[in-house]
């Protein structure tokens, strides 16, 4: 079983969660979904959004089968506008690899993270463990508060 920083904070916190372990490389949400035979609605991925000015990158976490609507996004956020990060953008501001963006995995490192409201709508759900090949499910509670994340409707289904 894999064993990283999210892994122990989880049991230190005496959170409940389940550990799945995927092949090491990036994936998507709708390949997770298929190989932990679960509904994509409830596999969240993180999009890693920057501010025009300077300020706190933001998490955006929504669900597999959406993705962020960034007009929405930047109100949320008290923003006139957000943009998306590239790859490269993405794994250097974060220091993890796309594939394995986790919010659990960048707690106190002054990022905002939003998670879309239909998270609310269950009472577990999947994200990134903070490393390729790690997929954790755990209450969407405990994620929130974890994270110190606010929720709000940011993702709207692919064109």
């Amino acid at each position: 079983m894999i064993k990283n920083n999210v892994t122990r904070l989880l049991e230190q916190r005496k959170i409940p969660h389940q550990v799945f372990e995927l092949p090491g490389e990036k994936l998507g949400a709708e390949k997770t979904a298929e190989l932990l035979n679960i509904p994509l609605e409830i596999v969240f991925k993180t999009i890693v959004v920057t501010r025009p000015e300077r300020g706190k990158p933001i998490l955006a976490v929504v669900p597999g089968t959406a993705e962020v609507d960034m007009k929405v996004l930047a109100k949320a956020v008290g923003e006139k506008k957000v943009k998306a990060t590239t790859q490269r953008e993405a794994e250097r501001l974060t220091g993890l690899q796309v594939g394995g963006i986790s919010p659990l995995a960048l707690i106190n490192r002054g990022f905002q993270v939003v998670i879309d409201s239909s998270a609310e709508e269950f009472d577990e759900v999947h994200v990134s463990g903070g490393q390729r090949g790690l997929n954790i499910c755990l209450p969407v509670s405990d994620l929130a508060q974890l994270t110190s994340a606010r929720f709000a409707r940011i993702s709207r289904s692919p064109n």
